[in-house]
């Protein structure tokens, strides 16, 4: 079925299983105590699941390449030792695994933060200090002991960081690199520092150790390197005896989103192809790659010897063995959301997955046989429903669920609607797979009280019942021109071309999303990179090109009761797309509103003070949600057998991360 995804592939001195690549992620196991052990349970997880190669999450070769104080490094004989739980791990259960050697330069949160020239990064408040030419030597030797340090470590080969804007990135484009010396100037002057360290660490380790090189194919900022410079780098890499040519996509601080739900699947696929026959070594394309039909895609479109997926493998461990096995349906596919992974590395929590809660979890939270079985009455089909009735029917536990809907999937079937948030329908088809493989019985059109339920002998009761929209009080509410957000993305009814939504919260922001997008022209890779700016002719240094926005089709006001920018409390790593999204589009945003009445005329509001008529179709209410619980309470069992969980239990700050999570905690010990 996926022929060309799970064909071996020769390295020469060593054979992959097959040809997908476990992307490095920052998990903070890196950092936090007992944290290797973590790690090697986290790990030896996905070597089972019959992951081709893994890479593990960023470890700095000397103190001033941490991501900050503190951070994982390798720089001694008694750090390489407690990296051998990990790789034993994974070599017990027939897997292989490098380290990846990241030093962060400029990017560092560390008032130690160097680099090749003193010019402090947009997203960052430190100024690094400029590296002399004795810091650069040390440095390149840091990076061989590194990697020297890894094969002791027991670890297979490595990874060095080359892309993402990180510090040899940093020493190869001249927009960090002013440099007057042999490290600057001429592009063969700045890749020096790339070319020696791999050159080093292969004459350090021997022949017989995997050297994967990170390589900036589209730096996506202004003064980045030419398609010529990235093929004469590749070419040297080679010479200097890398193994593998992985794929980087745009630096941290490019203005283009390279790995949110936004972008299309396999999205950045077409740049690696770009480079493949101009080296000999196998190449990696990667970003946006979560299903095996996409990776398989990828690979017989000639764009790649080899995928790479980083969350995909938070979401589903058993991905490959899934996809070998042909049961892609029963794949937890990764919806790009960023919400626990990126999130929580970018504030120092530790990483997990929005569909997966027991990602970098693994130690403490386990879907065990249950040693009593019970008969579980779970109400609400939403995330937290369905995640509470497959885990306890998985354990072995009798499960019945109703809905009172005529569809599974609760708020996710609105989201799967909004532009960029399609992946969300995988998450209501994985879950429906498992309650069909748990025998799961499930009743649609079904809404139940407190007395059916007292009726029916439950052991056990989940309320996941979810939330209903907060209504708001101003002149005319029950003007026909007003809706609820569940009015226009649940019941699809009709949106007139001039819309105010009232309400500047994520669900705001989804349904402007949604209202400002042409569904005659759907997003496709080359309508992406146009929107946003990216140059598929590579015509321009750094791939860069002038953005052509697309017009939305309606006008629209996004209004917000208190002061500030739109949007501060959406995710860290995805909130300015959010913003510059339906910046675009030509939203306009007016916050300190105070709503008045709707009329024939229009809605009118004060912002900022101000009197505003807003001419408008429809006003569209998005202020929030409230617990939608009128079961609970009317219930005869004892307290500690009536579980309410999700929004039904507390509406306030709602996602889904929380819902799942509770469902997985609590089904795992019931």
């Amino acid at each position: 079925m996926y022929k060309h995804l799970l064909e071996p592939l020769d390295l020469g001195f060593t054979t992959l299983k097959n040809r997908v690549l476990m992307g490095s992620m920052h998990t903070m196991l890196e950092e936090i105590p007992g944290g290797h052990e973590m790690a090697a349970v986290f790990y030896a997880e996905r070597a089972r699941g019959q992951v081709g190669l893994i890479v593990t999450g960023g470890i700095a070769p000397n103190v001033e390449g941490g991501v900050m104080d503190g951070s994982g490094k390798l720089t001694t004989e008694e750090e390489a030792e407690s990296h051998k739980v990990i790789t034993e791990a994974v070599h017990k259960e027939g897997g292989k695994i490098c380290l990846q050697i990241l030093h962060t330069g400029r990017y560092a949160y560390s008032p130690k933060a160097v680099a090749p020239s003193p010019i402090q990064a947009p997203i960052n408040r430190v100024k690094p200090r400029e590296m002399t030419d004795d810091d650069i030597e040390r440095t390149i030797s840091d990076y061989i002991t590194c990697a020297s340090l890894a094969q002791e470590a027991g670890y297979d080969g490595v990874e060095v960081m080359g892309s993402e804007g990180y510090l040899i990135n940093q020493f190869i484009v001249t927009h960090t690199n002013k440099r007057t010396d042999k490290w600057g100037g001429p592009y063969e002057n700045r890749i020096k520092f790339p070319l020696r360290i791999v050159k080093g660490i292969r004459e350090k380790v021997g022949p017989n150790f995997i050297i994967i090189y990170r390589l900036s194919m589209l730096d996506l900022i202004e003064d980045g390197s030419t398609w010529e410079e990235v093929v004469q780098l590749a070419k040297e890499i080679e010479k200097a005896g890398a193994t593998i040519i992985n794929t980087g996509i745009g630096w941290h601080e490019a203005r283009v989103p390279t790995i949110g739900s936004l972008v299309p699947r396999g999205g950045f696929a077409w740049v690696t192809k770009r480079l493949m026959g101009e080296v000999n070594i196998p190449l990696v394309a990667t970003n946006r790659i979560n299903t095996p039909e996409i990776a398989e895609e990828v690979l017989s479109d000639g764009c790649s010897d080899m995928v790479s997926m980083a969350r995909p493998f938070l979401a589903d461990a058993d991905f490959v063995a899934k996809a070998m096995e042909g049961k892609p349906d029963e794949i937890n596919t990764c919806i790009a959301c960023n919400q626990a992974c990126l999130d929580h590395t970018f504030t120092m929590q530790r990483c997990s997955c929005i569909v997966n809660p027991r990602a970098c979890h693994e130690t403490e939270l386990n879907y065990l046989p249950a040693i009593e079985k019970k008969l579980i009455g779970v109400i609400g089909g939403g995330p937290a429903g369905l995640a509470a009735a497959s885990i306890c029917a998985e354990r072995g536990h009798k499960v019945h669920l109703y809905e009172a809907s005529d569809r599974l999937g609760g708020q996710f079937n609105m989201a799967k609607i909004i532009p960029g948030k399609e992946d969300y329908a995988e998450t209501i088809r994985y879950y429906s797979t498992m309650l069909k493989k748990y025998n799961v019985e499930v009743f649609l059109n079904t809404k139940v009280s407190s007395s059916t339920l007292n009726d029916l002998a439950y052991d056990e009761i989940i309320i996941a019942t979810g939330v209903t929209p907060r209504e708001v009080t101003f002149i005319g509410m029950d003007h026909p021109s007003v809706l609820s957000y569940r009015d226009v993305l649940w019941d699809n009814k009709a949106v007139g071309k001039r819309v105010a939504i009232v309400g500047a919260g994520g669900i705001g922001f989804d349904v402007a999303e949604f209202l400002s997008h042409d569904p005659q022209h759907p997003i496709t890779t080359k309508s992406y990179m146009k929107e946003w700016g990216v140059d598929m002719a590579y015509e321009n240094p750094g791939a860069t090109a002038e953005p052509q926005d697309s017009p939305s089709p309606r006008d629209i006001y996004l209004l917000k009761r208190s002061v500030g920018k739109h949007g501060k409390n959406l995710g860290k790593t995805t909130g300015w797309i959010h913003r510059s999204s339906l910046k675009k589009k030509e939203v306009n945003m007016l916050s300190n509103c105070e709503y008045i009445s709707v009329s024939d005329k229009g809605f009118q509001i004060k912002s900022q003070g101000n009197d505003m008529l807003l001419e408008v179709d429809n006003v569209i209410i998005c202020a929030g949600q409230e617990s939608n619980d009128p079961i609970s309470e009317g219930l005869k069992l004892s307290p500690e057998n009536v579980h309410v969980i999700g929004g039904a239990k507390n509406a306030s700050g709602l996602d889904a991360k929380r819902a799942i999570k509770e469902a997985a905690y609590l089904s795992a010990k019931l």
